[in-house]
């Protein structure tokens, strides 16, 4: 089994980061440790700083139902994470939603659903991590709307992807708006657009 001794220099340097920074994001290229680097952040936050109580991830299906509770098991230092999966029928979410747990995962198809069940926004969760955050790219998908609503009322999210503008860096808004309410390219999709875009030109160039 792992130990967190294990971890690498940079995984470690994203720990920190997470801990520091309450709205951030990791941009890790696929297999260097996104996943163990977030949930030794949020073990320290939970157990050692008691600054959060719960954890929301949202995922693609895939990575809901296997990954992260299978990444907690591989180290020593995580064992003792619970994991609810919201999947399945609805009174099945709703019941994962009523259990105890550290960490809860929902695929990003029912992150609406989950956002209108509290009234628009208002989620039960301290800390939010998105995982493929590449997937809020559209300002115009329910998922991004439902999570911008959501957002005013965390007091941390986390951004995790290896593909930030898979399409061109036209998809960065949205993204970044989740991480930062627009203080670092714009409060509004058009506004972004107006400062570094030209017209006639694609992928920012």
């Amino acid at each position: 089994m792992l130990k967190e001794s294990d971890l690498h220099n940079y995984q470690r340097a994203c720990v920190k980061h997470i801990i520091d920074n309450p709205y951030c994001g990791l941009f890790l290229d696929l297999g260097l440790g996104k996943t163990v680097s977030t949930l030794t952040a949020i073990n320290y936050l939970i157990y050692d700083y008691c600054e959060i109580n719960s954890v929301l991830v949202i995922a693609p299906k895939r990575v809901v139902t296997t990954v992260w509770e299978e990444e907690a098991k591989k180290w020593e230092h995580l064992q003792h994470l619970t994991f609810s999966k919201i999947i399945g029928p609805q009174p099945k979410r709703i019941m994962a939603l009523k259990q105890k747990a550290d960490i809860y995962l929902i695929s990003r198809d029912n992150v609406a659903w989950l956002c209108a069940l509290y009234g628009g926004g208002k989620l039960p969760f301290d800390m939010v991590v998105i995982d493929e955050i590449s997937s809020f790219k559209s300002y115009k998908s329910e998922r991004f709307k439902a999570m911008r609503s959501a957002r005013i009322y965390l007091k941390r999210l986390v951004g995790l992807t290896g593909t930030p503008a898979p399409n061109g860096l036209i998809d960065l808004w949205a993204q970044f708006y989740l991480m930062d309410r627009g203080e670092r390219l714009g409060k509004t999709i058009t506004r972004y657009r107006e400062t570094y875009f030209k017209p006639g030109r694609t992928n920012g160039n």
